[in-house]
């Protein structure tokens, strides 16, 4: 006989026409997201509602009919009082009290848990939720809506809450009706399951009649108490029981099945393709997610590899391209991509950018998602670009590409400045903080030569060489630079006192400053703070030694700096319509 099969895990019966969020399967999704979503939604709709009518009845509409005559209803219902009706409507009226009502909630989920060959979960979290958000939306009406209770002899202590909406007939609609609702789910006609649904609708009413009975609400209380729970059950069935958003649990195996899927569904892409990512801003689950994005898009059997401390992605991407990778996807941020994409200069090597860094300055610029699962997703939906990348070397500073921005002064300092804590504490925001204790840097003088044109002699609080225009917080720096047009930009930042620096912010918020010709520009540039200019190749040599940034990352102090473009360089995947 042939050797028995291990058992093949259970995967999804049916499969969806389009993956609905990048990174996610039915295997890996309860369904709990959607619902939490559409439920939130409905009960912010409940509750204003609930609290809107219940302004209305406390006071425009209180002495409008039948408002007008609730007082004599209760005073008739205090009139015909017996000792045998009291004694029912006690018993009614305690079908509705908190206690019984929790009681009877748990023990219901439980055995709608326990009992059935396989667990009702689903159910068991309608009539859950359905009793909690009564009393959720109770709470929120009670502190909302003040009514004074009627002015007749109450049988009940009366609780600090007011008379609107009644608690207890609103826990006695969302508990008994729920039942009935979850009685009637399996279908069928028997006379003895049509009985209990009957018995089970009828409490709410009894316990709404015991408390007017018993002078402790209004005829408006009561009903509002019956709306309440009936909107509840309503807004926990639509986003509890209806089809496709049922809550289960996920299997442990979840992202292999996920994952064997996708390997079966998706078409594949010919060639290999490595995944270099930074540890440091890439947690397992987030490579796992990345994996199953891959393997949606035909990419299979990725190899994930690691940067280092000693490599921080120079050396991971260089043995990709030896060993004839078709892809390369870098996880981290713009010092981790600016290692890959040195690497891949010129080599034709595909590129996709996902940001999982601090400032992720080139994907902002590409138009990428700032979600890793989403932008790794549109970029392999998308095509093939060719972007500039930007040469730098100088003074114990040896050659190397930049993909954004590279810089001299106040900008470097500032990155010597922000420590690692700060950045993982509160993102982008810590370089500001760092930059205004920077900003007390001495002024430097610079010489600038640019495409062998005469020297521009200035002083600057810093200069930045950019290959991209934008950066953190939705700013643009240097207008008119982009990745594609074959040129780098350079930025003299010269700004003298409060006004000074107003009308540089103003230069960079209006972003529409246009670069001026080097022949054009004044000798001394006095009473100017910012200079923009286009260039392919610019030398810069400083007074004094200057600290200096390529791409975010601080590097030694110099006091020469040699830039060149070189035009569409990096191959890079991007979205459609990115740049």
């Amino acid at each position: 006989m042939p050797a028995t099969q291990p058992e093949r895990p259970l995967r999804p019966t049916a499969e969806p026409c389009t993956v609905p969020e990048p990174g996610r399967s039915p295997a890996l999704t309860s369904g709990f997201c959607a619902a939490a979503a559409r439920l939130g939604a409905l009960a912010v709709g409940q509750t204003a509602l609930m609290v809107g009518f219940g302004l209305l009845v406390a006071g425009p509409a209180r002495g409008i009919w039948p408002l007008s005559v609730e007082d004599g209803i209760n005073e008739g219902l205090e009139k015909v009082r017996t000792g045998a009706l009291t004694d029912a409507s006690f018993v009614a009226s305690e079908a509705g009290n908190t206690v019984t009502v929790v009681v009877i909630t748990v023990l219901a989920c439980l055995g709608l848990v326990v009992l059935p060959r396989l667990p009702r979960w689903r159910q068991a979290v309608f009539l859950a939720v359905a009793v909690a958000l009564q009393s959720l939306v109770f709470l929120i009406i009670s502190v909302s809506v003040d009514r004074d209770r009627p002015d007749v002899d109450r049988l009940d202590a009366s609780p600090p809450t007011a008379s609107y909406t009644s608690g207890h007939t609103g826990a006695a609609t969302a508990l008994y009706a729920g039942l009935a609702v979850l009685a009637l789910l399996p279908g069928g006609r028997s006379r003895l399951r049509k009985a209990v649904v009957a018995l089970l609708l009828l409490l709410p009413l009894l316990v709404a009649v015991a408390r007017l009975y018993r002078g402790m609400h209004h005829p408006t209380d009561v009903l509002g108490g019956l709306l309440n729970g009936a909107l509840s059950l309503l807004v926990a069935g639509r986003a509890l029981l209806a089809e496709g958003t049922s809550p289960a649990p996920v299997p442990e195996n979840a992202m292999e099945v996920a994952l064997e899927a996708a390997a079966e569904r998706a078409e594949r892409v010919s060639g290999h393709t490595v995944v270099i990512v930074n540890p440091t801003v890439t947690e397992d689950e987030q490579r796992e997610t990345l994996r199953l994005v891959l393997e949606q898009h035909g990419r299979h059997a990725p190899r994930f590899v690691s940067t280092t401390a000693d490599d921080p992605g120079g050396g991971q991407a260089a043995a990709a391209v030896r060993e004839g990778a078709s892809l390369v996807v870098v996880c981290g941020g713009d010092g981790t991509v600016r290692a890959v994409a040195d690497r891949l200069a010129g080599t034709g090597t595909a590129l996709a950018v996902v940001p999982c860094g601090t400032g992720n300055l080139l994907a902002r610029n590409l138009g990428l998602l700032a979600g890793p699962a989403e932008a790794l997703a549109a970029a392999l939906s998308g095509s093939e670009h060719r972007i500039d990348l930007g040469r730098i070397g100088g003074d114990s500073l040896p050659a190397t590409h930049f993909t954004a921005m590279s810089g001299a002064g106040l900008d470097a300092a500032m990155l010597e400045n922000t420590g690692s804590a700060a950045k993982a504490a509160i993102g982008w925001p810590a370089y500001v903080v760092a930059g205004v204790s920077s900003l007390r840097a001495p002024r430097m003088s610079v010489s600038i030569r640019l495409d062998g044109g005469p020297v521009l002699r200035r002083t600057a609080r810093m200069v930045l060489l950019a290959n991209i225009g934008d950066v953190q917080g939705g700013a643009t720096l240097v207008p008119s630079a982009r990745p594609d047009d074959g040129l780098l930009d350079l930025a003299v930042f010269d700004p003298h006192g409060p006004g000074g620096w107003l009308r540089a912010v103003g230069a960079v918020l209006r972003g529409r400053t246009k670069p001026l010709r080097p022949s054009s520009s004044r000798s001394d540039g006095t009473g100017t703070p910012v200079e923009y200019f286009t260039f392919r190749r610019a030398e810069l040599r400083f007074g004094s030694r200057q600290s200096r940034e390529i791409d975010g990352d601080p590097v030694d102090t110099g006091r020469r700096l040699v830039a060149e473009v070189r035009p569409g360089a990096l191959t890079v995947l991007l979205p459609s319509g990115g740049e």
